[in-house]
């Protein structure tokens, strides 16, 4: 039996970000060599993933798409799902995120930041108008304040509310008013429009979760249907 596994990005015009999805691309096919791995995007970028996978499942006896997105929304709900309907032995992993693996790459890159663990947090996420979307981000921020002493709170880059200006100006009265007190956590896959957008807001900011190894392997459980 013949497999494959897609990787699948949104897409980006940074080059950093690009770097980003194409070293979790070759750090998930070195782990492992018996499967065919593509990577593939929903939005900017080529190959787009209705041809990757239009073209793996006529090769393939699985075709397995993994969406490199850290929460439900629309990407995952029509365009994954329209990609591999067509074809009955081919099928979509959930997004890797909500994860305990991510809450444990957002720590180290807060640690990274110069943050202490009783530190204020701000959780930037990039939001989604989805139910799902939604659903997935509260829980990140609970998998996060599980393993972080001081505050957690969300806010959002899109779609939702708070936004995460207000959320650190939130944070910042509740901790004697210095937005320098509170520390961003990028939960964003790599450099791009998003991030820039966190870097003027008076606090720290984390650096995003890049091309961390804890990402392949999960990219793997996702593949493999484990989600512990």
């Amino acid at each position: 039996m013949t497999r494959a596994l897609v990787v699948c990005a949104h897409g980006t015009n940074n080059p950093q970000g690009q770097a980003v999805v194409r070293s979790i691309v070759a750090q998930v096919a070195r782990r492992r060599p018996d499967l065919t791995v593509r990577e593939a995007y929903v939005d900017v970028q080529q190959p787009e993933l209705p041809q990757v996978v239009n073209d793996l499942a006529a090769q393939h006896d699985s075709v397995v798409v993994v969406p490199l997105l850290l929460s439900s929304g629309f990407h995952t709900e029509v365009d994954v799902a329209q990609a591999v309907a067509a074809h009955p032995h081919a099928h979509a992993a959930p997004a890797l995120g909500p994860h305990a693996l991510l809450a444990q790459v957002l720590v180290d890159r807060l640690v990274d930041a110069g943050a202490t663990l009783n530190a204020p947090v701000v959780l930037a996420v990039a939001g989604s108008s989805r139910a799902a979307g939604a659903t997935d981000a509260e829980r990140m921020r609970d998998l996060l304040a599980e393993r972080w002493a001081g505050t957690v709170a969300l806010g959002y880059l899109a779609a939702r509310q708070p936004s995460v200006d207000d959320a650190v100006r939130v944070v910042a009265a509740e901790h004697g008013g210095d937005p320098g007190a509170v520390v961003v956590a990028s939960y964003l896959m790599g450099s791009g429009f998003f991030h820039d957008r966190l870097t003027g807001l008076g606090a720290r900011v984390s650096a995003p979760l890049g091309d961390d190894p804890r990402l392949a392997e999960l990219v793997l459980r996702r593949f493999e249907g484990v989600d512990s």
